[in-house]
């Protein structure tokens, strides 16, 4: 394998979020309007087949590790036999994935078995009304039937949950009160513009941000204890004392960890990403279709990447007017 890829401002290129489908069986305000968003055609999605084929030619540039997301990645059929076909992938190491947990529970036996590392749970609330009103769809139920058959399969499991200012603050406590007997890390990530909307605001107007949500948490917990970041590590994690699992909260709209960042993005339909904020540098969709060998593939993706803005707030400078009002986190992968 060729040594790891670097950016222009050396930084390592080998997490890949690998978007598998557009769609989502939720609709989550923070994430797409009530009516949904307009969801790709099929014909216009990458085919599991070219995603393996990108997936492998990054694998022999520096990537090593792959998470699934979505939309919902179990809307799309056939999840579970892709995922076997990546896990043989030579290079790939960790095969991790994110999901709302609604079609989840009857594949935890197939991710074990495949040996899917961690499952990235998204779950803004424990309270089953709040969930509805958030994600416009009653699923709580099925929600905790997978929270609870990950923990029984023993994969790691991080919940994720935006923190949203007027919706779900009463419930930052009881979710990190989780982390107290079961072996699980809670984060909580800023609220950000990809709900398909216009995006006005800017990271100093946010109601919640990292250092008021590590506050409130203090507030009931006690001094949070920090935990050493890994390399290319989105969350600040933290112990708090009595706890076996941790919390975390991630600056995600302030964007207090670009210099680390190690990750791309792949939309469903073939676009790179090398910031979430950017517009996309890279067809590769149109590359596989027409008919370019790996060689030139690599090439084009190694000059995407030798041309990466230093941070979030520099890809979304350079975004074009037009696309000033943020995409749905569905298009993008979450």
């Amino acid at each position: 394998m060729a040594s790891t890829l670097y950016d222009q401002h050396g930084r390592p290129l080998e997490y890949l979020r690998l978007a598998v489908t557009d769609r989502c069986n939720l609709r989550c305000f923070y994430c797409m309007p009530e009516q949904g968003i307009k969801y790709m055609p099929k014909h216009e999605l990458l085919s599991y087949e070219e995603m393996l084929r990108l997936t492998g030619l990054l694998a022999t540039m520096g990537v090593r590790k792959v998470r699934l997301t979505g939309g919902e990645p179990f809307v799309r059929r056939d999840l579970v036999p892709f995922m076997e076909h990546l896990a043989e992938l030579p290079g790939i190491e960790d095969i991790s994935l994110t999901t709302n947990g609604v079609l989840t529970a009857p594949h935890v036996p197939a991710l074990a078995r495949i040996g899917v590392k961690a499952v990235n749970l998204s779950l803004d609330t424990l309270d089953r009304a709040r969930f509805a009103s958030i994600t416009r769809r009653d699923e709580l139920p099925r929600v905790m039937e997978t929270f609870y058959a990950l923990l029984e399969a023993g994969i790691k499991v991080k919940i994720n949950a935006v923190v949203m200012d007027g919706q779900n603050i009463d419930a930052l406590v009881p979710l990190a009160d989780l982390s107290r007997t079961l072996p699980v890390d809670v984060r909580f990530i800023e609220e950000m513009p990809f709900n398909g909307g216009s995006h006005e605001a800017g990271p100093d107007s946010l109601p919640w941000n990292h250092v008021r949500i590590r506050q409130h948490l203090e507030q009931h917990f006690g001094e949070l204890m920090p935990i050493a970041m890994a390399a290319g590590a989105t969350a600040s994690d933290y112990a708090i004392a009595g706890h076996q699992g941790h919390v975390g909260i991630i600056a995600a709209y302030s964007r207090t960890f670009c210099g680390t960042c190690n990750r791309l993005r792949m939309t469903a339909e073939g676009g790179i990403k090398t910031c979430l904020y950017d517009q996309g540098v890279l067809d590769v969709r149109a590359l596989l279709r027409g008919g370019k060998d790996d060689e030139e593939i690599a090439a084009a993706l190694a000059a995407a990447f030798r041309f990466r803005a230093a941070n979030g707030f520099e890809a979304e400078r350079q975004r074009p007017l037009h696309q000033l009002s943020f995409e749905s986190m569905a298009t993008i992968g979450g």
